[in-house]
């Protein structure tokens, strides 16, 4: 038997949505799922024993900030991430590129791999497709993905097609360097937003997507309807047999939309950076808990939630903390948002399974009166 392997249990008849198990080394994951982002081999603010609680499944570490600190070798030395970080359930890196590109001080991108200099010091590191590989080795995560190259929005088509052959070329490298079956490979389909390279990139990473595939470059600064106008181009050209993977998407209402269009995984800093900021995403829609209108608000954030802060805490004491900087606020509004983005990928698959994901989907957008849009 194979180590990773995907089955779907159930497919909606209306759409795309479906409801599978990714079975890993370290757990059964049951999609849909959001992955909470510990980028730094912490989820911020929230205890291992919480994310758990919360319903949490697997986490995302960011491979960039790991291999910069405290550096991979160490990780390795300390028995690979699970063991660093006390963390006993699946991990998901990704390829540490986006970083390269976005947070590099300076970066020269060649075809043999990236240079740049560290955001954190200066220092000088290059990157190859081979090295993002043995990073993640080192690591020690369940599921990998390859070195990519993602072309910013506002890219023209000449820029995004290079970026995606690119990728294209270092995922055949990634490929061929990776040699330990404890570890899902996952390719990523680049290509900007114009649906030809899209449709270029998906029928050219199908062969390398054994155990996955991941939607790369999106969710960057394009409007949402464009997001959903590429997903829906790629949809029945998807593999069956394997997860789908929309890298750096969190928002409830581009979760609900991504569902709909296959998507099986999400991952977004989006919930614990909108908590830390007073921010909580509830049942009824985005609530602004530092406003003045809850100052004395004796209710929880959410009735329909039952995680510890809105079990013990009122918005009104919350405020209170966020608005005096105490950091049991943001551990607090963070704990309830990753809580509730759970929640809502469990009612998603219930609904699935159920044959009423349509009717779930009309109710969210009913309930949530397009607070999310903002996102």
């Amino acid at each position: 038997m194979e180590k990773f392997y995907y089955e779907t249990i159930k497919q909606d008849a209306a759409t795309g949505a479906r409801a599978g198990i990714l079975h890993t080394p370290h757990g059964d994951i049951e999609t849909p799922t959001y992955m909470a982002v510990g980028t730094q081999a912490t989820v911020k603010g929230v205890m291992p024993k919480d994310l758990k609680e919360a319903g949490s499944q697997i986490i995302l570490a960011n491979t960039y900030h790991l291999y910069m600190r405290p550096g991979d070798g160490l990780i390795k030395d300390a028995g690979g991430l699970h063991k660093f970080m006390a963390w006993d359930r699946p991990i998901l890196t990704d390829s540490g590129g986006f970083q390269v590109f976005s947070l590099a001080k300076l970066n020269k991108i060649k075809d043999d791999g990236v240079y740049f200099n560290s955001h954190v010091d200066g220092s000088l590191h290059f990157i190859t497709p081979e090295k993002a590989i043995e990073i993640q080795n080192n690591l020690g995560s369940d599921i990998i993905m390859a070195f990519d190259q993602c072309s910013p929005y506002g890219a023209d088509y000449a820029q995004s097609k290079t970026a995606m052959e690119r990728t294209l070329k270092w995922l055949d490298r990634c490929y061929n360097v990776h040699k330990n079956d404890n570890q899902a490979l996952f390719p990523i389909v680049q290509g900007n937003v114009f649906k030809d390279l899209r449709a270029v990139s998906l029928k050219e990473t199908l062969p390398y997507a054994k155990y996955g595939i991941a939607i790369g470059g999106l969710s960057v600064g394009e409007p949402k309807n464009i997001m959903y106008e590429i997903m829906d181009g790629m949809l029945e050209n998807y593999p069956a047999n394997v997860p789908r993977y929309l890298m750096g998407v969190g928002s409830p209402d581009c979760l609900v939309e991504g569902v709909k269009r296959g998507i099986d995984m999400f991952d977004c800093v989006l919930a614990t950076r909108v908590g830390r900021n007073g921010t909580a995403l509830t049942s009824t829609g985005k609530v602004v808990v530092r406003n003045g209108a809850y100052k004395e608000d004796f209710t929880p954030l959410d009735p329909e939630c039952n995680c510890y802060a809105c079990r013990n805490y009122t918005k009104a004491y919350l405020r209170h903390l966020i608005n005096v900087n105490e950091m049991l606020g943001g551990m607090m509004l963070s704990l309830h948002n990753i809580t509730y983005l759970n929640k809502l990928m469990r009612d998603m698959r219930n609904a699935i399974i159920g044959g009423y994901f349509t009717d779930f989907v009309k109710e969210f957008y009913a309930k949530t009166a397009g607070t999310y849009k903002q996102f």
